[in-house]
């Protein structure tokens, strides 16, 4: 049988009209049938996805093999870990990934007191629920942030943290006297992405900080939000945060389209850097 321009028809099932929305992304769309399942590579293609998520939620993170990467860009680290002694405690017990454990806290305690890691923004490397996300992402992003660093912009020394949750950060920059956290954590893996790095800003970081006062940057990856793409509007809000005095709900990012020229933007000539508002003994 032919249609009436003569051409026999293909054998198989006719093509999904939908199938060409999959070149403009990873989800899981236009998959086909075969009968009334899904055809067999979509099948084992899911199953592939949902083993790369729950290996990127258990694997470790090789803290001193990144910690001699960032030494590479310049960069100083501390290695803290959270109170969450393994990763099945870390999955089972959130509130301890969110407190650093006992050693690391007194320690951090004492480099804040002698002022030895006082600025304007600390970035913290957390694993948070993947790993691989940092493995793969966070040399990259780091990289663009300091490079892209605006003139009279102090940045701390790097802490890589293990077992930890966002919140961990706020402790960390509480004891070491920031201005700003932003904490690079490995984000829950999805099954399109096992690698996807988020950014949480803090302004003026302290214990208990609740989630509306943090702005989140989420899917940092080739595939989502290019590293230089994320430092733009990273340091974009990192201004916004220093002239409102705030971060979370009521600091909106409308930094779409900002790029930043290498060195970042100048800070004004006549704006002093703003002084911490607690003294530095009750920081923490």
């Amino acid at each position: 049988m032919t249609d009436p321009t003569g051409t026999p028809p293909p054998f198989g099932p006719p093509p999904d009209p939908w199938a060409d929305l999959r070149a403009h992304t990873a989800a899981r769309l236009a998959l086909g049938r075969a009968g009334t399942a899904i055809p067999t590579r979509e099948l084992l293609d899911f199953g592939l996805a949902h083993a790369q998520a729950r290996d990127a939620v258990h694997l470790p993170l090789d803290a001193d093999a990144l910690a001699q990467r960032l030494a590479g860009l310049g960069c100083t680290t501390l290695q803290v870990a959270s109170a969450a002694p393994d990763r099945a405690t870390y999955l089972l017990r959130p509130d301890l990934g969110r407190r650093l454990c006992d050693g690391d806290a007194q320690r951090l305690r004492a480099l804040g007191q002698g002022g030895q890691a006082d600025c304007d923004l600390l970035l913290v490397v957390a694993d948070g629920l993947s790993a691989l996300a940092v493995e793969r992402h966070a040399e990259p992003l780091v990289q663009c942030i300091v490079s892209t660093a605006p003139q009279g912009w102090r940045i701390g020394p790097v802490v890589i943290a293990t077992q930890a949750r966002v919140a961990l950060g706020d402790e960390v920059g509480a004891l070491l006297g920031a201005r700003l956290v932003a904490v690079l954590i490995g984000e829950r893996p999805g099954l399109s992405s096992p690698d996807s790095l988020g950014i949480y800003l803090s302004w003026h970081p302290r214990v208990g900080c609740s989630d509306a006062e943090r702005n989140c940057i989420s899917n940092v990856r080739p595939q989502g939000l290019p590293p230089a793409a994320a430092a733009a509007r990273l340091w974009w809000l990192c201004a916004e945060a220093r002239r409102l005095g705030l971060t979370g709900v009521p600091l909106k990012d409308r930094s779409e389209g900002v790029t930043l020229p290498a060195g970042g933007p100048q800070r004004p000539q006549d704006e002093p850097p703003l002084p911490h508002p607690l003294p530095r003994g009750e920081r923490e």
